[in-house]
Protein backbone atom coordinates (compact mmCIF):
# COMPACT_ATOMS: atom_id res chain seq x y z
CA UNK A 1 0.00 0.00 0.00
CA UNK A 2 1.53 3.11 -0.85
CA UNK A 3 1.07 5.89 1.63
CA UNK A 4 0.51 9.98 0.29
CA UNK A 5 3.45 11.49 3.01
CA UNK A 6 6.91 10.16 4.84
CA UNK A 7 7.20 8.69 8.19
CA UNK A 8 8.60 11.65 8.91
CA UNK A 9 5.96 13.84 7.68
CA UNK A 10 3.49 11.59 9.33
CA UNK A 11 5.08 11.44 12.98
CA UNK A 12 5.41 15.52 12.77
CA UNK A 13 1.40 15.75 11.95
CA UNK A 14 0.39 13.16 14.85
CA UNK A 15 2.83 15.20 17.63
CA UNK A 16 0.80 18.61 16.65
CA UNK A 17 -2.06 17.19 16.41
CA UNK A 18 -2.57 13.61 18.29
CA UNK A 19 -5.66 12.78 16.96
CA UNK A 20 -6.38 10.46 13.54
CA UNK A 21 -9.49 12.40 12.59
CA UNK A 22 -7.05 15.77 12.57
CA UNK A 23 -4.27 14.17 11.39
CA UNK A 24 -7.17 12.46 8.49
CA UNK A 25 -7.58 15.37 7.37
CA UNK A 26 -4.31 17.46 7.72
CA UNK A 27 -2.61 14.65 5.40
CA UNK A 28 -5.35 13.64 3.29
CA UNK A 29 -5.04 10.10 3.90
CA UNK A 30 -8.33 8.30 4.99
CA UNK A 31 -9.02 7.13 8.69
CA UNK A 32 -8.29 3.64 8.33
CA UNK A 33 -4.57 4.47 6.95
CA UNK A 34 -4.06 6.76 9.68
CA UNK A 35 -4.50 3.94 12.20
CA UNK A 36 -2.34 1.51 10.13
CA UNK A 37 0.90 3.82 9.89
CA UNK A 38 0.51 4.93 13.47
CA UNK A 39 1.07 1.20 14.34
CA UNK A 40 3.50 0.81 11.29
CA UNK A 41 5.36 3.57 13.23
CA UNK A 42 5.17 2.34 16.92
CA UNK A 43 6.40 -0.68 15.14
CA UNK A 44 9.05 0.69 13.50
CA UNK A 45 10.31 3.03 16.26
CA UNK A 46 9.12 1.24 19.43
CA UNK A 47 7.25 4.66 20.36
CA UNK A 48 3.86 4.78 21.36
CA UNK A 49 2.00 7.38 19.61
CA UNK A 50 -0.55 8.71 21.94
CA UNK A 51 -3.86 10.43 21.45
CA UNK A 52 -4.61 13.71 23.02
CA UNK A 53 -8.50 12.75 23.57
CA UNK A 54 -10.22 12.85 26.61
CA UNK A 55 -11.12 9.04 26.03
CA UNK A 56 -7.63 8.00 25.30
CA UNK A 57 -6.94 5.50 28.81
CA UNK A 58 -3.59 7.35 28.62
CA UNK A 59 -4.97 11.09 28.76
CA UNK A 60 -7.72 11.51 30.81
CA UNK A 61 -9.19 15.04 32.06
CA UNK A 62 -12.11 15.28 34.55
CA UNK A 63 -13.06 18.77 34.75
CA UNK A 64 -14.50 19.74 38.33
CA UNK A 65 -18.24 21.06 38.51
CA UNK A 66 -17.28 23.14 41.05
CA UNK A 67 -14.34 24.99 39.29
CA UNK A 68 -11.54 23.91 41.83
CA UNK A 69 -9.33 20.95 41.25
CA UNK A 70 -9.17 19.92 37.10
CA UNK A 71 -7.48 16.10 37.45
CA UNK A 72 -5.20 14.71 34.68
CA UNK A 73 -3.97 11.37 33.89
CA UNK A 74 -1.59 11.58 31.85
CA UNK A 75 0.93 8.21 30.86
CA UNK A 76 3.52 10.41 28.61
CA UNK A 77 3.68 14.01 26.97
CA UNK A 78 4.91 17.57 27.84
CA UNK A 79 3.36 20.09 29.91
CA UNK A 80 4.17 23.80 29.10
CA UNK A 81 2.98 26.44 32.00
CA UNK A 82 3.45 29.90 32.00
CA UNK A 83 2.45 31.92 34.55
CA UNK A 84 2.42 35.55 35.40
CA UNK A 85 1.97 37.09 32.30
CA UNK A 86 0.61 40.26 33.43
CA UNK A 87 0.06 41.02 29.48
CA UNK A 88 0.52 44.91 29.06
CA UNK A 89 -0.77 46.68 25.82
CA UNK A 90 1.64 47.38 23.11
CA UNK A 91 4.29 44.95 24.95
CA UNK A 92 5.45 41.55 23.31
CA UNK A 93 7.91 40.49 25.77
CA UNK A 94 10.94 37.77 24.40
CA UNK A 95 9.47 35.14 27.36
CA UNK A 96 6.14 35.41 25.68
CA UNK A 97 7.58 34.99 22.03
CA UNK A 98 9.84 32.32 23.43
CA UNK A 99 6.99 30.47 24.82
CA UNK A 100 4.75 30.43 21.42
CA UNK A 101 8.02 29.12 19.84
CA UNK A 102 8.78 26.28 22.09
CA UNK A 103 4.86 25.16 22.19
CA UNK A 104 5.63 24.67 18.32
CA UNK A 105 8.65 23.18 18.87
CA UNK A 106 7.73 20.55 21.54
CA UNK A 107 4.00 19.75 20.92
CA UNK A 108 3.01 19.87 24.78
CA UNK A 109 0.02 17.48 25.54
CA UNK A 110 -1.28 20.27 27.82
CA UNK A 111 -0.65 24.25 27.42
CA UNK A 112 -1.19 25.95 31.18
CA UNK A 113 -1.24 29.40 31.73
CA UNK A 114 -0.57 29.74 36.03
CA UNK A 115 -2.27 32.85 36.69
CA UNK A 116 -1.86 36.43 36.46
CA UNK A 117 -2.35 36.59 33.21
CA UNK A 118 -4.33 40.11 33.25
CA UNK A 119 -2.63 42.36 35.62
CA UNK A 120 -5.89 44.88 36.68
CA UNK A 121 -3.89 47.80 37.08
CA UNK A 122 -6.54 50.13 37.16
CA UNK A 123 -8.51 48.32 39.73
CA UNK A 124 -5.78 47.29 42.01
CA UNK A 125 -4.35 48.75 45.37
CA UNK A 126 -1.66 50.81 43.73
CA UNK A 127 -2.42 54.25 42.05
CA UNK A 128 -0.90 56.20 39.10
CA UNK A 129 1.99 56.98 41.06
CA UNK A 130 2.64 59.90 37.96
CA UNK A 131 -0.30 61.85 37.24
CA UNK A 132 0.72 63.48 34.36
CA UNK A 133 1.84 60.53 32.48
CA UNK A 134 -1.19 58.94 32.39
CA UNK A 135 0.42 55.51 31.49
CA UNK A 136 -1.82 53.06 33.28
CA UNK A 137 -3.84 50.96 30.90
CA UNK A 138 -7.29 50.62 30.98
CA UNK A 139 -9.64 47.54 31.82
CA UNK A 140 -10.16 47.26 28.50
CA UNK A 141 -6.62 47.85 27.00
CA UNK A 142 -5.65 45.53 29.02
CA UNK A 143 -8.10 42.48 28.08
CA UNK A 144 -7.82 43.82 24.66
CA UNK A 145 -3.90 42.75 25.32
CA UNK A 146 -4.76 39.56 26.75
CA UNK A 147 -6.92 38.08 24.17
CA UNK A 148 -4.13 39.09 21.41
CA UNK A 149 -1.61 37.73 23.09
CA UNK A 150 -3.08 34.30 24.41
CA UNK A 151 -4.45 34.57 20.30
CA UNK A 152 -0.98 33.98 19.82
CA UNK A 153 -0.39 31.02 22.15
CA UNK A 154 -3.89 29.16 20.72
CA UNK A 155 -2.48 29.37 17.20
CA UNK A 156 -0.07 27.14 17.80
CA UNK A 157 -1.11 24.89 20.44
CA UNK A 158 -2.40 22.60 17.98
CA UNK A 159 -4.88 19.49 19.65
CA UNK A 160 -3.20 20.58 23.37
CA UNK A 161 -5.55 21.40 26.12
CA UNK A 162 -5.67 24.57 27.14
CA UNK A 163 -5.73 25.03 31.02
CA UNK A 164 -5.89 28.02 33.03
CA UNK A 165 -5.72 28.53 36.65
CA UNK A 166 -7.12 31.04 38.27
CA UNK A 167 -4.52 34.05 39.68
CA UNK A 168 -4.77 36.71 42.54
CA UNK A 169 -4.71 39.45 39.57
CA UNK A 170 -7.28 37.48 37.41
CA UNK A 171 -9.56 37.51 40.05
CA UNK A 172 -9.42 41.20 40.08
CA UNK A 173 -11.53 41.18 36.91
CA UNK A 174 -14.69 39.03 38.92
CA UNK A 175 -14.02 40.91 42.08
CA UNK A 176 -14.27 44.34 41.40
CA UNK A 177 -17.48 44.09 38.99
CA UNK A 178 -18.94 42.28 42.25
CA UNK A 179 -17.61 45.33 44.43
CA UNK A 180 -19.05 48.07 42.12
CA UNK A 181 -22.68 45.99 40.82
CA UNK A 182 -23.17 43.18 43.41
CA UNK A 183 -24.63 39.83 42.65
CA UNK A 184 -27.12 41.16 40.96
CA UNK A 185 -25.34 40.65 37.59
CA UNK A 186 -23.94 37.30 38.22
CA UNK A 187 -24.04 34.79 35.34
CA UNK A 188 -24.13 37.34 32.93
CA UNK A 189 -22.17 36.94 29.67
CA UNK A 190 -18.58 39.58 29.99
CA UNK A 191 -19.01 39.74 34.16
CA UNK A 192 -16.44 36.98 34.25
CA UNK A 193 -13.19 36.61 32.96
CA UNK A 194 -13.24 33.17 31.24
CA UNK A 195 -16.19 34.64 29.33
CA UNK A 196 -13.70 36.32 26.77
CA UNK A 197 -11.52 33.21 26.87
CA UNK A 198 -13.81 30.34 25.78
CA UNK A 199 -11.00 27.97 24.56
CA UNK A 200 -9.63 28.01 28.04
CA UNK A 201 -10.67 25.53 30.92
CA UNK A 202 -10.84 28.00 34.21
CA UNK A 203 -9.76 26.31 37.51
CA UNK A 204 -8.23 27.18 40.87
CA UNK A 205 -5.87 23.83 40.23
CA UNK A 206 -4.58 20.96 38.07
CA UNK A 207 -3.73 17.39 39.81
CA UNK A 208 -1.79 15.50 36.95
CA UNK A 209 -1.14 11.42 37.92
CA UNK A 210 -2.11 12.61 42.03
CA UNK A 211 1.94 13.16 42.39
CA UNK A 212 2.19 16.62 40.46
CA UNK A 213 -0.12 20.10 41.97
CA UNK A 214 0.17 22.98 39.65
CA UNK A 215 -1.66 26.16 40.99
CA UNK A 216 -0.87 29.67 40.88
CA UNK A 217 0.38 30.35 45.09
CA UNK A 218 0.72 28.66 48.14
CA UNK A 219 3.58 29.03 50.34
CA UNK A 220 5.69 32.43 50.00
CA UNK A 221 8.98 33.43 50.73
CA UNK A 222 12.64 32.41 49.81
CA UNK A 223 11.90 29.29 50.44
CA UNK A 224 8.43 28.43 49.49
CA UNK A 225 9.19 26.10 46.65
CA UNK A 226 10.42 24.16 48.75
CA UNK A 227 7.86 24.01 51.36
CA UNK A 228 5.11 23.39 48.68
CA UNK A 229 6.62 20.33 47.79
CA UNK A 230 7.78 19.10 51.47
CA UNK A 231 4.38 19.95 52.84
CA UNK A 232 2.17 19.08 50.07
CA UNK A 233 3.33 15.26 49.47
CA UNK A 234 3.55 16.02 45.72
CA UNK A 235 5.74 17.75 43.14
CA UNK A 236 4.27 21.56 43.31
CA UNK A 237 4.28 24.10 40.14
CA UNK A 238 3.69 27.66 41.02
CA UNK A 239 3.90 31.09 39.87
CA UNK A 240 3.29 34.51 41.87
CA UNK A 241 6.63 35.22 43.12
CA UNK A 242 8.07 35.22 39.84
CA UNK A 243 11.80 33.58 41.56
CA UNK A 244 11.92 30.89 38.13
CA UNK A 245 13.76 28.42 40.07
CA UNK A 246 13.46 24.30 40.75
CA UNK A 247 14.25 22.49 44.14
CA UNK A 248 13.94 19.14 44.90
CA UNK A 249 13.09 17.44 47.99
CA UNK A 250 13.94 13.55 48.52
CA UNK A 251 12.63 11.26 51.41
CA UNK A 252 11.60 7.72 51.43
CA UNK A 253 9.42 7.43 49.06
CA UNK A 254 11.63 9.15 46.61
CA UNK A 255 12.13 12.71 44.82
CA UNK A 256 9.41 15.29 44.05
CA UNK A 257 10.28 18.87 43.11
CA UNK A 258 9.10 22.22 43.81
CA UNK A 259 8.99 24.56 40.89
CA UNK A 260 8.30 28.34 40.47
CA UNK A 261 7.38 29.13 36.91
CA UNK A 262 8.83 32.83 36.93
CA UNK A 263 7.01 35.52 34.95
CA UNK A 264 6.42 35.94 31.31
CA UNK A 265 6.55 40.05 31.86
CA UNK A 266 9.48 41.53 31.55
CA UNK A 267 10.86 42.14 35.17
CA UNK A 268 11.44 46.39 34.60
CA UNK A 269 8.58 46.36 32.58
CA UNK A 270 6.05 49.04 32.87
CA UNK A 271 3.56 46.87 34.80
CA UNK A 272 5.57 47.07 37.42
CA UNK A 273 6.35 50.46 38.09
CA UNK A 274 4.81 50.09 41.83
CA UNK A 275 7.98 48.41 43.30
CA UNK A 276 9.62 52.07 42.60
CA UNK A 277 12.49 51.13 41.11
CA UNK A 278 14.17 48.61 43.29
CA UNK A 279 16.13 45.72 42.51
CA UNK A 280 14.05 42.34 42.52
CA UNK A 281 14.59 38.97 42.60
CA UNK A 282 12.61 38.15 39.65
CA UNK A 283 13.63 36.22 36.72
CA UNK A 284 11.35 36.30 32.80
CA UNK A 285 11.06 32.47 31.72
CA UNK A 286 8.33 29.37 31.88
CA UNK A 287 8.67 25.42 32.89
CA UNK A 288 8.34 22.50 30.77
CA UNK A 289 7.20 19.71 32.80
CA UNK A 290 7.96 15.92 30.93
CA UNK A 291 5.52 13.21 32.18
CA UNK A 292 7.20 9.41 31.78
CA UNK A 293 5.53 7.02 32.30
CA UNK A 294 3.34 8.94 34.71
CA UNK A 295 5.95 10.59 36.35
CA UNK A 296 7.19 13.65 36.37
CA UNK A 297 10.57 13.91 35.30
CA UNK A 298 13.27 16.41 36.47
CA UNK A 299 11.94 20.07 35.38
CA UNK A 300 12.90 22.20 32.73
CA UNK A 301 13.04 25.77 32.38
CA UNK A 302 13.77 28.76 30.11
CA UNK A 303 14.71 32.00 31.19
CA UNK A 304 15.35 35.26 29.64
CA UNK A 305 18.80 36.13 29.84
CA UNK A 306 18.48 39.55 27.31
CA UNK A 307 15.23 41.13 26.96
CA UNK A 308 16.14 43.85 24.91
CA UNK A 309 17.82 41.85 22.78
CA UNK A 310 15.38 38.67 22.42
CA UNK A 311 18.13 36.03 24.10
CA UNK A 312 16.35 33.17 25.75
CA UNK A 313 18.86 29.98 27.36
CA UNK A 314 17.25 26.25 27.08
CA UNK A 315 18.93 22.94 27.56
CA UNK A 316 22.49 23.98 27.29
CA UNK A 317 21.84 26.85 24.24
CA UNK A 318 21.27 30.19 24.31
CA UNK A 319 18.73 31.43 20.95
CA UNK A 320 17.76 34.82 20.16
CA UNK A 321 13.55 34.92 19.60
Amino acid sequence: MAYKISDEDFYSLWKKYGSVLEVSKASGLGVRAVNARRRKIEKKTGEKLLGVSNRSPDFQITYPENGVRTKVTLKDGVIMVASDCHYFPNVISTAHRAFVYLIKTLSPKIVCLNGDVFDGATISRFPDADWKSNSTPTVKQELEACQDRVNEIEAVAGNAKLLWAWGNHDYRFNSRLVQQVGDGFKGLQGFNLSDYFPRWKFQTSIMVNENLMIKHRWHNGIHAVYNNALKSGVSFCTGHLHSLKVTPFSDMKGARYGIDCGTIAPIYGDGFQYMEDSPRNWRSGGAILTIYKGKLMPPELFEVIDEDDGLVYFRGQVFKI
